[in-house]
């Protein structure tokens, strides 16, 4: 159903006083009445001013029902009552079939001109959301800033606390941070997904950490010790003589931290220098028949 902005119907302001309301209604009954409107549309109109003022002029109501506008719904919008939300039956009067859906959910059938029964405390809609951070913060934990806008346009920032570790996908929830509850239940929660940004440097698999390392060919074929950059700090590594391209070093534990910390794979690249003079030419071609045997697409 669609949510019924009653102010916007009848074009006053949420502080409007009970007079100004009134003469706003009288003014378009008068106008959309069908005895005196006979434009299409003029009934509906008509329907729709009077249910707006069976709820604004009603001071029980209209303060229930600014309970509700104040979680940000907008005319229009689509609305669905919060979690456990009955509608309070047994005010009596009114004719049920001119009231609308949205009216009904909030007030019971049959809610017209009485002023008993008003709706009880209801917890606010949860609100989802997404938040994205670098693999950094995600493996270090720490805090971030968020913008966030409510249906109605406002601007809030909130700080969000991101646990170490945390994995693409999780959901960080923020206590009372969502919809306003109604009449005086509390607010619903704000329910972020974290997403990881794309690293230059590394790649997730899982709780594991990825890292192409390049190397010269010489550190391949006879080893070596380089420095490998890790999420937290760089460490020397152990090449193996005779290595590959493709061939996956696991440096244990330097993965994500966790009940279960990831391991580092550090994947080999071997890069061969460019041969910009003829020294470094000469060195390739008695590389090429030192090892004239040698076919890497064998």
């Amino acid at each position: 159903m669609e949510f019924k902005d009653y102010y916007e119907i009848l074009g006053v302001k949420p502080d409007a006083s009970e007079a100004e309301i009134k003469t706003a209604y009288r003014k378009l009954a008068r106008k959309y009445h069908p005895d005196k409107n006979k434009e299409a549309g003029a009934e509906e109109k008509f329907k729709a001013v009077n249910e707006a003022n069976e709820v604004l002029k009603d001071a029980e109501k209209r303060r229930s029902y600014d309970q509700l506008r104040a979680g940000g719904y907008r005319q229009g919008e689509q609305f669905r009552p919060p979690p456990g939300w009955q509608g309070q039956q047994g005010f009596g009067g009114g004719d049920d079939g001119d009231f609308s859906d949205f009216f009904e959910s909030l007030f019971g059938r049959g809610a017209a001109g009485g002023h008993r029964g008003q709706p009880r405390p209801r917890r606010g809609h949860d609100v989802q959301a997404s938040v994205q951070i670098d693999l950094q913060t995600a493996f270090d934990g720490g805090r971030t800033r968020l913008s966030m806008h409510d249906p109605a346009g406002s601007e809030r920032v909130l700080e969000v606390k991101i646990p170490a570790g945390i994995q693409p996908g999780q959901v960080i929830r923020l206590s009372g941070q969502g919809r306003s509850g109604m009449a005086g239940g509390p607010n619903g929660d704000l329910l972020l997904e974290v997403g990881i940004r794309d690293d230059a440097r590394f790649r997730l698999d899982g709780r594991n950490v990825v890292h192409v390392l390049p190397i010269a060919p010489w550190e391949a074929a006879l080893g070596a010790t380089v420095p490998v950059p890790t999420l937290a700090g760089t460490v020397d590594l152990r090449i193996p003589a005779g290595s590959q391209s493709g061939r996956k070093l696991r440096l244990k534990g330097r993965g994500m931290p966790g009940a279960n910390p990831g391991d580092q794979l550090v994947e080999l690249s071997i890069r061969a220098p460019a041969a910009d003079n003829d020294e470094q030419r000469a060195a390739y071609e008695a590389l090429r028949e030192e090892f004239a045997d040698f076919d890497p697409r064998r």
